[in-house]
């Protein structure tokens, strides 16, 4: 059970700078989670569709290893963020969750900064190992989200839709005291419906640092554009939603996909002073 109580030591407007040391440790557990998320979740990709795997010949149906895939996915980022990465910086593991809390007032703009690189470093050599599936390598380019035969149009829209459900349904979760201990329970089901539904338009992305991983080791760039537009559109939207009547009075204590309350500095609590321009109203 998370803890609920703020970190001692720390009032309304923090009690002096982190130290550097502390923020770079979190950049570095924000880069070895994704690092595993795209080596793993990327890896189950090429297992679930290159040509010649045994899941491919256990599961015929494309849409029933979509939903697979997804599961699994999603079970690795919800896994992530149950370990001791996610007892750290919160395992965000995604550009656009970053830039998330922040909006949301939980994240100072320079660590939200940070965590982005951090996340795209890590999607890119995460995504080498990917190489060492042997006869399966040449796969790599499969666990690259691609626009699908409806056009870059429909991926855009598909990636608007997909992000703004990803946004939605977390802060709905965060938000809400009862829920937020089984916010990592949320990316299973989320992801295999959103991969067995959307994937086909866009290969569901979602996440602008775990496309550019595959891509950048796999060489294919085709509609890369659609990765960062269509998930950043859809975290547009998410918050507008989120400001909805129903849904406003939902408030995230702490940057953090499982609800661990432990951030001795409150660098994820947006209490230290850097953070006050990023406070929620």
């Amino acid at each position: 059970m998370a803890n609920n109580a703020r970190p001692q030591g720390q009032g309304g407007g923090g009690s002096g700078a982190a130290p550097p040391s502390a923020v770079w440790r979190l950049y570095a557990s924000e880069c070895l989670g994704t690092l595993l998320l795209v080596a793993i979740g990327c890896s189950l990709v090429v297992l679930d569709f290159a040509k010649g795997s045994p899941v491919a010949a256990a599961i015929p149906s494309a849409a029933w290893r979509r939903a697979l895939t997804g599961l699994l996915f999603g079970a690795t980022g919800g896994t992530i963020a149950l370990s001791p990465i996610g007892h750290a910086s919160g395992a965000h593991i995604n550009p656009i969750v970053s830039l998330a809390f922040w909006r949301r007032g939980t994240l100072a703009p320079s660590v939200a900064a940070g965590y982005v690189v951090a996340q795209l470093v890590g999607a890119i050599l995460g995504a080498l190992p990917l190489l060492l599936w042997g006869r399966w390598a040449a796969s790599v380019k499969l666990a690259a989200t691609l626009p699908g035969p409806a056009g870059p149009v429909a991926a855009v829209l598909g990636e608007v839709g997909a992000t703004t459900c990803l946004i939605v349904g977390l802060f709905v979760f965060l938000g809400h005291q009862r829920l937020r201990r089984f916010t990592p329970g949320l990316f299973p089901p989320l992801y295999a419906f959103l991969v067995w539904i959307e994937a086909p338009l866009s290969g569901t992305s979602t996440n602008p640092a775990r496309s550019l991983g595959p891509a950048l080791v796999g060489h294919v760039w085709t509609g890369w554009w659609i990765d960062w537009v269509g998930p950043l559109a859809g975290l547009a939207v998410g918050l507008l939603i989120l400001q909805r009547p129903g849904l406003a009075h939902l408030k995230v204590e702490v940057a953090k996909l499982y609800h661990f309350h432990w951030d001795p500095h409150g660098i994820l609590h947006g209490l230290h002073p850097k953070n006050s321009r990023a406070r929620a109203g």
